[in-house]
């Protein structure tokens, strides 16, 4: 199978990447019919999804394209995170850079979608603007774009677990998100590189998190991206091109020779952020390393692939010309889009966010030259997370945790008994101490009671009542792990 159908990626030029009204696929040939869905053809229901949920591997997984993290480290890694999205703000504020370590080592599984939600601004966003999802949800949208949307539902990574059915849970959330972004920006609609982004977001978090989360990317970290004309698109590409010329001379020179314009394999690229050219265990790393520092780690990935493919004398021997070099550019060497590889590679890189705003200048003052004024103006552009925070400060109230699974702790229940013993006395000592100092009933008109009775005297009554429980529990014996 070729690597593009595998992925169930479609080859498309700039301009097929905006929605239309035109029939994008084929009901009768799309991924996700019955058969499919029942144990793809020839499989005997025998191909099982792997730990990404791509059956079969689909998503170019290999044994030797992942690297897997010993569970003790793992452990150690989200305890490590559970404490820092407990204070996050005071973690972006005082230790940003140990936060970028830590994304640069990868997010645990676990957190994941919790942690992305919270690099991207996406939970500040999503508490200060309450009820807005469920606002959108309920509305019917604009016919223009939801019969695109429907069309787009069957080719978001159709060889993955949650998207294979039609009709399944996971198209019907893929639906109401897009939809949703329709009406939440009437004025950008919608884009078809819009749906593997909200696609992954959801493969880690509810529908209204992933929402928000495509909000963010949309209007923060790629902004004008999906906007009418991808003049964004282009001029981040012209950005690219100009970086490659210091990064790698040879690629810059053998593009610039056949007149390849970065439009034509970047595109893809930089709108899908990679999502559907990686392997998957790829894909993770390096949405964990952009969500965090921005769009600076898509430049840095789509550099290190050109210098790998392009970048020495004896590579461009196989690729003559340009439709020798497109085709290794749409087929990227496999050794070279693993986890290990490519995530030091992507370190490796001298290009900052600086770099980037500075050729950015350079380059939209060119535009203006040769084409005119920008006809979208969107959103000034936020380089990862810390950015995004100083730009809208959260309130502790914003980034206040819900508890999503409850687990009661043995230990914990130990502990807890032991306190309330120890509070419960404390509370009889309070009362007996109390007491004394309590008014006795007056005793019968003009009889002083003697205060040193005889055995033969009757006794002053003492009531002795037992210390009622109180209807709160003292201390809870529940813990929330976020787990």
């Amino acid at each position: 199978m070729d690597p593009q159908e595998e992925n169930g990626r479609q080859d498309a030029d700039s301009g097929s990447l905006r929605g239309t009204t035109e029939s994008l696929a084929d009901a009768e040939s799309s991924i996700g019919s019955d058969s499919e869905i029942n144990g793809f053809p020839g499989s005997n229901n025998e191909m099982q999804p792997d730990k990404y949920g791509f059956i079969g591997g689909a998503q170019q997984y290999t044994g030797d394209s992942a690297q897997d993290v010993p569970p003790e480290v793992l452990r150690q890694r989200e305890v490590k995170w559970l404490d820092m999205l407990n204070s996050w703000d005071k973690w972006m504020a005082k230790r940003h850079k140990k936060v970028r370590l830590r994304c640069q080592k990868g997010i645990p599984p676990a957190l994941r979608g919790r942690a992305w939600l919270y690099l991207s601004g996406g939970k500040v966003k999503k508490e200060q603007n309450r009820g807005k999802f469920e606002e959108l949800d309920g509305q019917a949208g604009d016919p223009k774009w939801l019969d695109v949307i429907e069309k787009d539902l069957y080719r978001q990574f159709p060889f993955h677990e949650m998207f294979v059915a039609r009709g399944g849970h996971g198209q019907q959330d893929l639906y109401r998100v897009l939809k949703a972004y329709t009406l939440y920006r009437p004025e950008e609609g919608y884009c078809q590189a819009q749906a593997p982004i909200a696609a992954v977001l959801l493969m880690h978090m509810p529908a209204e998190d992933a929402f928000w989360g495509l909000v963010q990317i949309c209007e923060r970290y790629l902004p004008g991206y999906y906007s009418a004309g991808l003049e964004a698109i282009q001029l981040d590409g012209e950005i690219l091109f100009a970086l490659l010329r210091r990064v790698s001379p040879p690629a810059h020179r053998h593009l610039k020779k056949h007149k390849i314009d970065p439009i034509l394999y970047m595109t893809e690229w930089f709108m899908c952020a990679f999502s559907r050219t990686l392997p998957w265990a790829s894909v993770l790393r390096v949405w964990d390393m952009f969500l965090c520092d921005g769009v600076k780690i898509i430049f840095r990935v789509g550099l290190v692939l050109l210098k790998c493919m392009l970048g020495s004398q004896e590579k461009l021997k196989a690729c003559q010309g340009q439709y020798e070099t497109m085709e290794l550019l749409r087929n990227v060497d496999q050794r070279y889009m693993e986890e290990g590889f490519l995530v030091r590679e992507v370190l490796e890189v001298p290009v900052s966010e600086r770099d980037i705003d500075k050729e950015h200048q350079v380059q939209l003052k060119r535009w203006k030259e040769t084409r005119g004024e920008l006809h979208y103006k969107s959103l000034p552009r936020m380089h990862g997370a810390k950015a995004i925070m100083m730009a809208e400060p959260p309130s502790h109230q914003d980034l206040w945790q819900k508890p999503t699974i409850i687990v009661e702790s043995p230990l914990l229940k130990e502990d807890e008994k032991e306190k309330e013993k120890e509070k419960t006395s404390k509370e009889e000592k309070k009362e007996k101490d109390k007491k004394p100092k309590k008014k006795k009933a007056p005793g019968p008109i003009k009889d002083i009671p003697n205060p040193y009775a005889l055995p033969s005297d009757p006794q002053p009554l003492r009531k002795h009542t037992p210390l009622q429980g109180s209807t709160q529990s003292l201390s809870s014996t529940e813990e929330d792990t976020y787990l």
